[in-house]
């Protein structure tokens, strides 16, 4: 019984192991595949890259319509990447499923202050996730082409999913200072890639609802 059990005990650690590897293999990956689609501004206006639309992620909004310092950032890059020509309209994906949490109109209101004209600005408020944020800018808005803001550790399964959905993808980073949380954000990143990349090479479609 005691070799029985000792012998369950190692199988069990033995997957624990190997699951732990492929999870930090696909996350590996997926970093390595999308690192060379990463632009700055002023690499994207030499280059003259041009998308159908800037993507720009949702994150937490304040009680009283205030965004987030992270995502005030990611809506300054995508305002002034509108402001350089790099697409004509911005996509703001976030969370709308709560009538007293609004994050995409949010996320439209400041772009507005930050000199983005109102009808360039469209809102999607079921972007419950990363994945169904960029599936959405896919199959709803109908871009072929994408340019996603967010931070440099979000950015790279972004593209990821872009790229699996057969769509061009270019992402600029939105990191502007330190944020609060970032171990845990990076510790989540690295599984939600993993989910992420099996959800997009299986053609699932995003949930619904949160």
């Amino acid at each position: 019984m005691r070799k029985l059990i000792r012998n369950i005990v190692i199988a069990v650690l033995v997957l624990v192991v190997v699951v732990i590897v492929a999870m930090a293999g696909i996350s590996a990956h997926v970093v390595d595949s999308t690192r060379g689609q990463v632009r700055t501004i002023a690499q994207i206006e030499e280059a003259d890259d041009h998308a159908d639309a800037i993507v720009v992620l949702g994150a937490s909004v304040y009680a009283d319509g205030t965004p987030s310092d992270i995502l005030a950032d990611r809506l300054e890059v995508a305002a002034d990447l509108y402001l350089a020509g790099a697409a004509s309209e911005i996509i703001v994906s976030g969370d709308n499923t709560d009538s007293h949490y609004n994050e995409s109109d949010a996320m439209k209101e400041y772009c507005v202050k930050l000199g983005v004209p109102a009808d360039a600005v469209k809102v999607d408020g079921a972007g419950f996730d990363t994945y169904a944020s960029i599936w959405r800018a896919h199959n709803v808005y109908g871009a072929q082409s994408i340019m996603v803001v967010t931070q440099a550790y979000h950015l790279y399964r972004a593209l990821s999913i872009a790229d699996g959905l057969g769509m061009q993808a270019w992402g600029v980073a939105a990191d502007k200072g330190d944020y609060d949380n970032q171990t845990a954000y990076s510790i989540r990143e690295n599984i939600a890639r993993v989910k992420d990349f099996f959800q997009t090479r299986l053609g699932v479609p995003p949930s619904q609802s949160q």
